[in-house]
């Protein structure tokens, strides 16, 4: 099918697709629809709402792609899928940052990408920015899309943008006022190539950046191979050196967060369990900082932020043990902050329960601190085995078939002091729709228990 120069090409047929259609359709741009499904989700409500656009379902290789003006790509779409093999693509994000840059006056950009807690970070800046009376608007891979957000706050003076490796790879420039790399674990390699190129696309969080805020503790969120380095802002759990640094400081035995020589707010007045959490609050208030947002109104925002759902939450405390979901910990680097993070604040030990859909992830990495902060381990779900396997030699494993009987066990030997942690290192599709349903499956079952005790 030949297509047309002064047509846009959009491929991915979903909530970004649909973003992008929208986009296109309010600045007049003549475009065609192409999805690599032959009945996609939302196909009868997109003819609906654009019944002058021509759909293509199926392979993408019976379309002209050379031809098109150019070729938008959803995040959700492979950019190896047959037929875009060889063709410049972009996507929303790189439309947003078009657009942005066309208004009468340019709002700030803060953009905050990492393979763990990219979504709590975002949350929190955002909630910073309204305490301090900016209008602000959060979305991008958390919530609304970008595209939406512009037009629903076409005034905002700062937009917030937590950004996947899928968006940041149809980037070629962001032009972040502040980028912020909190970390890399493996994920996606299956969709990157690996390791490297999963590196790569993250790395372009910091294209046209002016700071880039990294995390000391973590050498890949350094820019790298760049012909303009941003400037530097870090954070870590060591104490910081200059005040182009936050970080951790014990005085007088109480452990701070801070900025240079300067104490900041007491760590325990983050609600959020865990040191991982500290690292994420140093990242947020490093950004707030940045962009001359005032201390008192962050340090409240802070003291009041309890985290999001399914993300290191603290759901039940039950005979001296604590219950902590934290579902959306779907790979090993995410499952290693928590056990870290947690195992060191314990009185007693953890109890992890782990599994589901591993994605070819080495769950190796685990075993050490889990030798360090375990009772034992309980994995259940599709790879359940190489999970045993991978963690048999450094903590005691017992393999079950589902999520309930995991916790069943852990009930069962559970001390005081010890708490329970649901981090499983893997995705939730084998057993359940999506890790929120995983999460909120502990959630219920807690409750239950509760009732019938």
């Amino acid at each position: 099918m030949l297509i047309g120069s002064h047509h846009s090409v959009v491929v991915g047929l979903g909530r970004s697709g649909l973003a992008i259609a929208e986009h296109l359709t309010r600045r007049g741009e003549a475009f065609i629809m192409a999805d690599t499904r032959a009945q996609p989700a939302g196909l009868d409500e997109f003819r609906r709402r654009f019944p002058g656009v021509e759909v293509h379902c199926g392979d993408l290789q019976a379309l002209d792609l050379q031809s098109a003006g150019r070729v938008i790509v959803s995040p959700g779409v492979d950019i190896r899928t047959p037929g875009l093999a060889g063709i410049e693509v972009v996507g929303e994000t790189a439309l947003f940052v078009e657009a942005l840059g066309e208004l009468p006056q340019r709002p700030m950009l803060i953009a905050i990408t990492g393979s763990n807690a990219k979504s709590t970070v975002t949350t929190l800046v955002g909630d910073m920015a309204r305490a301090c009376d900016i209008d602000v608007a959060v979305g991008g891979n958390l919530g609304t899309p970008a595209l939406t957000l512009l037009s629903q706050h076409p005034t905002a003076e700062c937009f917030v943008l937590e950004l996947s490796s899928f968006q940041l790879e149809t980037t070629p420039q962001l032009g972040g006022d502040i980028a912020v790399y909190l970390n890399l674990s493996s994920d996606h390699l299956d969709r990157h190539d690996g390791m490297a190129g999963y590196a790569r696309a993250k790395q372009q969080i910091f294209n046209g950046a002016g700071v880039a805020v990294i995390n000391r503790d973590d050498p890949a969120t350094m820019p790298q191979n760049m012909a303009h380095r941003p400037r530097l802002v870090s954070f870590g759990s060591d104490y910081p050196d200059g005040d182009q640094a936050w970080g951790l400081a014990e005085r007088d035995d109480v452990l701070w967060l801070v900025n240079g020589e300067q104490a900041v707010m007491a760590a325990r007045d983050v609600l959020m369990p865990g040191q991982h959490n500290l690292l994420n609050v140093l990242a947020a208030l490093a950004v707030g900082h940045e962009a001359g947002w005032p201390f008192d109104a962050m340090i409240s925002t802070v003291a009041r932020f309890t985290g999001l759902a399914h993300r290191a939450q603290r759901v039940a405390d039950i005979n001296g043990v604590t219950w902590i979901n934290d579902s959306k910990g779907t790979n090993v680097g995410a499952t290693l902050a928590a056990i870290e993070g947690i195992g060191v604040t314990l009185t007693g030990r953890l109890i992890l329960l782990a599994g589901g859909v591993g994605k070819g992830a080495d769950f190796t990495p685990l075993a050490d601190p889990l030798a360090r902060h375990a009772r034992t381990v309980v994995v259940y779900g599709r790879d359940r085995e190489l999970l045993a396997r991978a963690l048999g030699d450094a903590v005691t494993v017992v393999v079950v078939d589902t999520l309930e009987q995991a916790m069943q066990h852990a009930m069962g030997v559970a001390l005081p002091g010890d708490a329970v942690l649901l981090s499983p290192a893997c995705a939730s599709l084998d057993q359940f729709d999506n890790f929120e349903a995983r999460g909120e499956a502990f959630c219920a079952w807690l409750k239950q228990w509760q009732s019938h005790s």
